[in-house]
């Protein structure tokens, strides 16, 4: 059941070295656009707790379709039908989105999912504009459209029904083996080169991922979705991002062999950066599973970041800057060559487009 979206409040929980199952943060540290903060009760025991449920929220955005001028993204024009996302990764750029929707970058994203339930609609309308130049259109910008939430509304699909009968080019990234359940919807779109798809691998250590990626599929899953993809025909690749030093950067070259042999033809990799509040989320985490590493890691995001946690500037946030950075960008490069990867130059095409129908009007 959907909920109309409160704009504000959120309550802060802090659970020091406690894990909540099934969530990548263990705690919502306060809003930096609030002035108002809630506090736990004084005898509120973190280590009883229970990890807190999901709630979707109705999203009444009358658009639907976000255009950006990143230079160094690769698209200019993205969807995606619900905000947060409950694949939990702790490491989450989109985390701090949250924020201005008056929640908490931590738990709150996690668990106060919201649902644009009119997004097929508004895509078909705005498909159907004058104005609309086709274009590839990017789903998972910000957050997941393949998300747990996916399996219940199942909004991403119906999106991808529009675009496929308008054959407008679309890029997906997603770490979520559901995208398979569209491969009909994603080979009508590459007949006309008008998909690809990227699965994101962080690590092939299926240990890791449920505390790294608690609610996204495991690592074999992800290859698996990659072999089903690639064997339908439809472009497929794959993406390591981010990539965590000290912690996942050695199994770079394995991704890349795994990744190939299972069909994939492309292939990126993102290092990591903690914007605002994952940094803090994220050496919280640290010091929960890998206090041991955590100095380490955290000098290293430094390290290929010029001294700070994030780096926003277009170009260098992508690639990471500094001797580690050049060093991680061989290993990729030789990586690549090894296991076949980028041999061949792939574009999608959007001169297939055609307007979505119009019903016609009743004229008795």
């Amino acid at each position: 059941m959907l909920a109309n979206s409160p704009t504000s409040g959120h309550f802060l929980r802090v659970s020091g070295q406690h894990s909540l199952r099934g969530r990548g943060a263990a705690e919502n540290p306060g809003n930096r656009f609030e002035k108002i903060q809630l506090e736990p009760d004084a005898d509120w025991n973190p280590a009883e707790d229970q990890a807190p449920g999901t709630h979707f929220l109705r999203d009444l955005t009358q658009t639907i379709i976000t255009y950006n001028d990143s230079p160094d993204v690769g698209f200019s024009a993205s969807i995606n039908a619900y905000r947060g996302c409950e694949h939990g990764c702790i490491y989450c750029f989109a985390r701090p989105n949250h924020e201005y929707l008056g929640y908490s970058a931590g738990l709150d994203f996690e668990t106060r999912i919201l649902v644009k339930e009119r997004a097929p609609e508004l895509l078909r309308k705005e498909l159907a504009a004058p104005k609309w130049q086709p274009q590839v259109i990017a789903m998972s910008g910000v957050t997941d459209c393949y998300q747990p939430a996916e399996k219940k509304f199942k909004l991403t699909r119906a999106c991808l029904a529009v675009l496929a009968e308008c054959r407008n080019p679309v890029c997906i990234v997603t770490k979520n083996f559901l995208v398979t359940r569209d491969i009909d919807l994603l080979q009508e779109l590459a007949r006309h080169r008008a998909a690809a798809v990227f699965v994101s691998v962080t690590t092939l250590d299926s240990a890791l991922t449920p505390k790294l990626e608690p609610r996204a599929s495991l690592p074999a899953h992800r290859l698996e979705a990659i072999a089903q993809l690639s064997a339908a025909g439809i472009p497929t690749g794959v993406l390591i991002a981010p990539v965590i030093p000290c912690l996942t950067d050695h199994e770079m070259p394995a991704i890349l062999k795994a990744a190939a042999e299972a069909g994939a033809c492309r292939a990126g990799y993102v290092p990591l950066r903690l914007p605002f509040g994952v940094a803090e989320l994220f050496q919280n985490w640290l010091e929960r599973h890998f206090p041991e590493r955590k100095e380490k890691i955290m000098n290293r995001i430094r390290a290929l970041r010029g001294g700070k946690l994030n780096d926003p500037n277009f170009g260098s946030r992508l690639e990471g800057t500094g001797i580690f950075a050049e060093q991680m960008e061989k290993i990729f490069e030789v990586g690549c060559q090894r296991a076949g990867l980028n041999s061949e130059k792939f574009e999608l095409n959007s001169s297939s487009f055609r307007r979505p129908a119009t019903p016609q009007l009743d004229l008795w």
